[in-house]
């Protein structure tokens, strides 16, 4: 009995030597959380990417220092320059926001600011880079310089619930102080409809109907404000709906 007893404590130490050595393998193998989806991927498709040779490591790789590497810098650096244009845009300083060359003291000195549209143009592949182009296109709107406030406008092309309908909105604006009532219009209703909320979507309504307005069209811009009351009636913009329909009404002697 005593040798059995201790077979199977020669057993119980074999077996807890193994659990220790697998723990001990997988801490070894811990995967850095910025490559997980790498290294998992390498994991399952180690043959493939053996097979791959040493292109498909090359293209791999690129991918890697892009995404986890390059990209995060890039977008930290365009967050530090885009925050005094920021500040600039705040008080109304569209031309110094635009445009930047103000100097500013930091904590490494003396420095000239970049303005949104530098910000665009140099760090255009970050969401940083992508938001200077909205803020962009609202500042040349305000100084008057609307072809390029249109062109700045449709670079946003972020898929966001409100800023990608106010940029899409914005470039309505533009055409609409061109006098370009029709193209106004196609964009309004394209910013109502491309992210349906209770904020863009009445704002934007009500704006087609003051383009349809615009060209006394009045049974279209009635439409618009009947959409508002039956859909968002609840909203601010949708209480107004009946004056604004009785209004047009009698514009229109409908």
């Amino acid at each position: 009995m005593a040798e059995t007893k201790d077979e199977s404590t020669i057993e119980n130490v074999d077996a807890n030597e193994q659990v220790e050595e697998i723990i001990e393998e997988q801490e070894e193998r811990v995967i850095d959380p910025n490559l997980q989806g790498i290294q998992l991927f390498y994991e399952k498709n180690k043959k493939m990417v053996q097979y791959g040779g040493g292109g498909l490591l090359v293209v791999i790789a690129a991918f890697v220092f892009w995404n986890f590497k390059y990209l995060p810098e890039k977008e930290a650096e365009a967050g530090n320059e885009i925050m005094w244009a920021q500040k600039f845009f705040d008080i109304d300083s569209f031309s110094i926001a635009l445009n930047g060359n103000r100097m500013v003291y930091t904590a490494d000195g003396q420095k000239p600011i970049m303005g949104f549209d530098a910000v665009a143009d140099e760090y255009g592949m970050t969401k940083t880079g992508t938001l200077a182009n909205y803020y962009a296109g609202i500042c040349y709107l305000r100084l008057g310089k609307y072809d390029q406030a249109i062109e700045r406008l449709e670079k946003y092309n972020l898929d966001d619930e409100m800023i990608a309908p106010m940029a899409t909105g914005l470039i309505g604006d533009a055409y609409v102080e061109q006098s370009k009532v029709d193209e106004a219009i196609k964009y309004y209703l394209k910013a109502a409809d491309m992210k349906v909320n209770n904020f863009t979507t009445p704002y934007f309504l009500k704006k087609a109907s003051f383009a349809y307005e615009l060209k006394a069209n009045y049974s279209e811009a009635i439409n618009m404000y009947e959409r508002l009351e039956k859909e968002y009636g609840s909203t601010e913009l949708g209480k107004e709906a009946d004056r604004n329909i009785a209004r047009l009404k009698a514009l229109g002697n409908l």
